[in-house]
């Protein structure tokens, strides 16, 4: 790992999947030890791991989890049996399309005749981790070389180490952009209601000694109108075959007062958070949470009693917004359908 590269959430330990809890961030750092796929179905939901990327590796290494106790059990039906963990995995966050093209890659690995199944699948898994930080280091690469002359960056939510294997998708181009001397400060929206921005983007910046200020979402346009702020670089959990892009709630807001002030507007993230068969935006499924996060805040209520609560997870940002989507595959200018087949249809860098 580089000097501004020392965090890792998802651990692989003495045979148990090891995840840094992030709801107790910056404050604690507890790891959480795991050991069958439906303690790491609950770790997912809850959020102890979080990040499409992350919980795409998580649940590889899940499937690992449930194969060796299912195969302990009967070593001729596991294959039968394993399917029950595996909707459960693929149950836990609907949005983040990661969760099940890995799956899917595990299930390939399932479907194998003869040789040791545990160790194929853990082999899998690792080799899905590996080349998410490979990936992402490559993005890094690609999104740092877009930046143009030295200035600041605005960010929403988490897309660094800590929502990936490592480096990071949007943070990891913020990584490179800040070693190549492109960046000169990061603006983190505190990202309500999980505070993701505030009490993780933060703190990974500040472990890395990248200078990070913190504000809150709905500050952003009036940080942007002041100028200064060269780009908005954001993740995504799921893209839509035409490029439209479900990230966070508060990115869309982002990509409007960026469009507006003339601020450029770039998405990261791997291909695998691509999901051709959903043709736009409209389609992709929408988590709601729960009206407590909200209306509380470590456990105080802190609104009107009576009031209800809209609390989806993700917005939609049009791909009309975005100005460039960076992947390990290439880079998309102002993606569109056509463009997103090109990329999908290719295996080096796209336009």
């Amino acid at each position: 790992m580089s000097h501004h590269d020392r965090v890792r959430a998802v651990v692989w330990r003495e045979d148990a999947l090891e995840l840094l809890d992030q709801r107790l961030l910056p404050g604690t750092m507890c790891y959480r030890r795991l050991t069958t796929a439906a303690e790491v179905a609950q770790a997912i939901r809850e959020m102890v791991v979080r990040g499409a990327p992350a919980i795409g590796v998580t649940a590889a290494y899940g499937v690992v989890l449930a194969a060796r106790i299912r195969h302990a059990n009967d070593t001729n039906r596991w294959r039968a049996s394993i399917e029950e963990d595996l909707a459960l995995l693929a149950a836990a966050r609907p949005t983040a399309v990661n969760l099940c093209w890995a799956l899917r890659r595990m299930e390939r690995v399932i479907a194998e005749r003869g040789g040791e199944p545990m160790e194929r699948l853990l082999a899998e898994a690792q080799a899905i981790h590996r080349e998410d930080i490979a990936g992402n280091r490559r993005m890094g690469q690609l999104g740092a070389g877009l930046l143009g002359e030295r200035g600041a960056v605005l960010t929403h939510c988490n897309t660094g180490s800590l929502a990936t294997g490592g480096y990071g998708t949007a943070l990891g181009v913020i990584r490179s952009g800040y070693e190549a001397g492109l960046i000169e400060r990061v603006y983190a929206d505190e990202t309500r209601p999980w505070l993701q921005g505030a009490r993780l983007t933060a703190w990974e910046l500040v472990q890395d000694g990248i200078p990070v200020t913190l504000l809150a979402d709905g500050a952003a346009a009036a940080l942007m109108r002041r100028g200064g702020i060269r780009w908005a670089i954001v993740g995504a959990d799921r893209i839509a075959a035409n490029g439209d892009v479900a990230n966070k709630i508060g990115t869309y807001h982002l990509a409007v007062a960026a469009r507006y002030h003339g601020v450029r507007f770039m998405v990261v993230a791997p291909v695998s958070t691509v999901d051709i068969d959903i043709p736009d935006g409209t389609a992709i499924p929408i988590e709601q949470r729960a009206a407590e996060e909200l209306l509380t805040l470590g456990g105080q209520t802190v609104a009107a009693v009576g009031a209800d609560a809209w609390n989806p997870s993700f917005d939609v940002t049009p791909a009309a917004l975005v100005d460039a989507l960076v992947t390990e595959r290439g880079v998309v200018l102002a993606p569109d359908a056509e463009k997103m087949a090109r990329l999908m249809a290719s295996r080096g860098e796209g336009q």
